[in-house]
């Protein structure tokens, strides 16, 4: 299987455990550059009514009432909830227009279930919005991402030129700053010879399915020393809705019925079993009660 790099622009996907690989592991669809891919999930995870074409469908597309007066269409399939009240200020990710983006499936075995490696969000907005979060102490805190995982994982969000948005940090947060109409992509770089689930969320929506988030979901496959762009909630193994920010009553999440997480992303990362990532629990701990000065006191002759 080829490798995603920025360049590709086919994703692969795990999909449900009821895709068996050769060795006898549940596999399931994942999402890649190449071809998304995403970890299968542990026996039992998935509901016993689910099946294989069922875990592979695509996230519901926003109804517009054009849409509706004309017939029905891919986009017109989920009748959208009242826009809230409120017009809330800020930015929303919109469900974009349709973009190439193929997908396979792998199988992959979790180390620990539902238990990600590592979890990394990033809270954005336009520039108003990202100075009021960060207030004027903290605004020259830029940085280049999110390095996670004792360095073998970094996130990214891109613009569509693929240079990352400007991203600030403070008080343990990540904070991106986009515009109104601009596409973006979430890049996930492995700097290990270890592979790697990411499961992977905008306003808290999956961005496989379009249902809320959760870390039993199957997501993209992140190969060894390669990088994964995910550019859009998934419409089927060929195509994504592109991300686009634009007004929170406009995003997909308010049209989906909900803007109440609008402004997140989000990205768990987990290992594979058998895997030889060296940072596992032990080894974390080991490292973190090593002494610096262990002989406290001279030994006897």
């Amino acid at each position: 299987m080829k490798q995603l790099f920025a360049s590709a622009a086919l994703p692969v996907l795990a999909f449900s455990a009821l895709t068996t690989s050769a060795c006898g592991h549940a596999g399931s669809p994942a999402y890649q550059s190449e071809a998304p891919i995403a970890a299968a999930p542990r026996p039992g995870n998935a509901p016993a009514a689910e099946s294989y074409s069922d875990a592979r469908k695509s996230s519901p597309a926003p109804a517009s009432a054009s849409a509706r007066s004309e017939g029905a269409s891919a986009d017109a399939a989920l009748e959208p909830a009242p826009a809230p009240k409120d017009d809330r200020p800020g930015l929303g990710t919109e469900w974009g227009e349709t973009r190439q983006s193929r997908v396979s499936s792998a199988p992959f075995e979790r180390a620990d279930g539902d238990r990600p490696l590592t979890t990394t969000s990033f809270f954005y907005n336009d520039e108003s919005g990202v100075r009021a979060a960060l207030g004027g102490g903290f605004w020259d805190r830029r940085t280049d991402g999110v390095s996670t995982a004792r360095g073998a994982v970094t996130v990214r969000v891109v613009d569509d030129s693929g240079s990352p948005l400007p991203t600030f940090s403070a008080g343990g947060r990540s904070y991106v700053m986009g515009n109104d109409g601009q596409r973006y992509s979430i890049r996930i770089e492995n700097q290990t010879g270890a592979r790697f689930e990411a499961v992977a969320t905008v306003d808290g929506l999956d961005v496989i399915d379009g249902q809320p988030g959760a870390f039993e979901k199957r997501g993209y496959l992140v190969q060894p020393w390669s990088t994964v762009e995910i550019d859009g909630f998934r419409r089927s193994e060929q195509e994504v809705a592109a991300f686009r920010f634009g007004r929170v009553r406009d995003s997909y999440a308010a049209k989906r019925g909900s803007d109440r997480n609008v402004g997140v992303i989000g990205v768990a990362v987990f290992q594979e079993r058998g895997s030889s990532y060296p940072w596992t629990g032990r080894e974390l701990r080991r490292r973190d009660a090593a002494d610096a000065f262990p002989g406290r006191f001279a030994p006897a002759p």
